[in-house]
Order: structure tokens, then sequence, then C-alpha cells
């Protein structure tokens, strides 16, 4: 057990990740294009700091004045690699295997997607995915199927733009707090033809996250995990 532990803290070092594009109707948009990249490709450990909600210092990202038009109730994919320079599909292109943990996405309606920090309250959450009855989780998939994030966007939201906020969390170091990694990014989007008949219930990034929580703050590797409690609100349904 000790040796598994010590490959998982080595593979950890350096295997991050980044939502580096999103497709939608099958065009990928392009790295940063609608999408705020980050300058370097670490975690975020402090589920208190601003940078939990969009990433943030000490991974600066870059503006983008690109807003995507999607339509309510089509699926997206949010892309992720290892790197900005990461061009490949392979598992070794979008994260370690060792970083093993849920995945979730996230809206906030907002005036202007270019310019909102994405900070504060607004959130809701429309996707997750975390350990499922083989043992198999969220980033695992992600890992295993190209870096792709496929992400429905509600057919009864309202129409205009929104942050869409990604997300893999990577579990192998969380046996104590900090130690879980948050990787996060933002795509800007217009929401189109949504029907505006729900208003769903919001939380606030920092805020949704807890150190203590027990989806953040757990060994996934003694005793074996088999209720794992996905972190943050429930998903929301039209």
């Amino acid at each position: 057990m000790k040796s598994v532990l010590l490959a998982a803290v080595a593979a950890g070092a350096s295997a991050h990740t980044i939502f580096s594009s999103l497709e939608v109707d099958g065009v990928n948009y392009g790295i940063g294009n609608g999408v705020r990249v980050p300058s370097y490709n670490g975690p975020i450990e402090d589920v208190t700091s601003n940078s939990i909600a969009c990433n943030g210092p000490p991974n600066p990202t870059s503006p983008t004045d690109t807003v995507i038009d999607v339509q309510a109730g089509d699926t997206v994919t949010a892309v992720w690699r290892y790197m900005l320079s990461s061009t490949g599909s392979a598992p070794s292109d979008v994260m370690d295997a060792s970083h093993k943990g849920p995945v979730s996405a996230y809206l906030k309606k907002v005036d202007d997607a270019r310019t909102d920090s994405g900070v504060g309250d607004g959130w809701f959450k429309i996707q997750e995915d975390g350990l499922d009855a083989n043992g198999v989780w969220g980033t695992t998939k992600i890992i295993n199927g190209q870096g792709l994030h496929h992400i429905t966007i509600p057919t009864c939201i309202e129409p205009g733009q929104y942050l869409l906020r990604a997300e893999m969390l990577a579990l192998h170091a969380a046996s104590s707090y900090p130690g879980a990694q948050f990787y996060q990014e933002c795509a800007q989007i217009n929401v189109i033809g949504g029907t505006g008949t729900a208003s769903p219930s919001t939380v606030a990034l920092p805020g949704a996250y807890s150190g203590s929580d027990p989806g953040i703050s757990l060994s996934i590797y003694w005793p074996p995990v088999t209720n794992y409690q996905i972190p943050g609100p429930d998903v929301f349904q039209c």
C-alpha cells in the first residue's frame, strides 16, 4: 500500500490538465477561443480562493472576446488536455491516470460573459460523474475518452450569456486538506432558445466547497471507497 501511495504522489507532481477548448455541434472553437485558459496547468487546492471559480492565481488566465452560441438542450464538449501544447488525444495527452476523482460542470447567468469574473453567487451544477458501480471514476472516463467531457445545456433555463465551468477533481493526494486538486476553467457561452421556465437554486464560488467535505478530504486508496459523495450542490434538473 505504501508503494502505491508513493507512486501516486510522484505522478501527481506534474501530471495536470486544462479545459482548453469547447466543441459545439461538432465544431472545435480552438484553444483559448471562448475559454479562459491559464498560463500554467497546475491545480487549485484552496477551496476558499477566488480562483476556485474560473481558475486564476497562481495560474493566471488569458481573457478572450469570444462568446460561443449554444442551443439550449444541446450537448457541448469541454476538451481537456495535459498542456495547451498537447494536441493529441491519448490518455497521456489528457491527464495522468493516477488523477482519480469526479468531474462536474456548472453554469452562471451573467450580463457579459467576457468580463464577469465568475466569483460569487449564481452558480448551479448541470452535470456530474463520480465513482460508478464498477469502481471507475469520472476523471478516468475522460482520460480514456480522448479528453472529451460531454455537458448537456438544460432546455428550461433563461436565454442569454453564461459562464460554463468544467471541473476535474483529482483525489490522489486528498487524504488531508489541502490535497485535493481542482482543475477548472470557464467558457463564455450565449444560450439560445432556453424557455426560462425554471429558476435554478444557486451557490457561490468560493463557498460551495469546504475543505472538510467528505468528497474533498479522503483517502481513495485505503479503506476502499464504496460510496463516494461528490462535493457541491445537487445537479439541477428541468
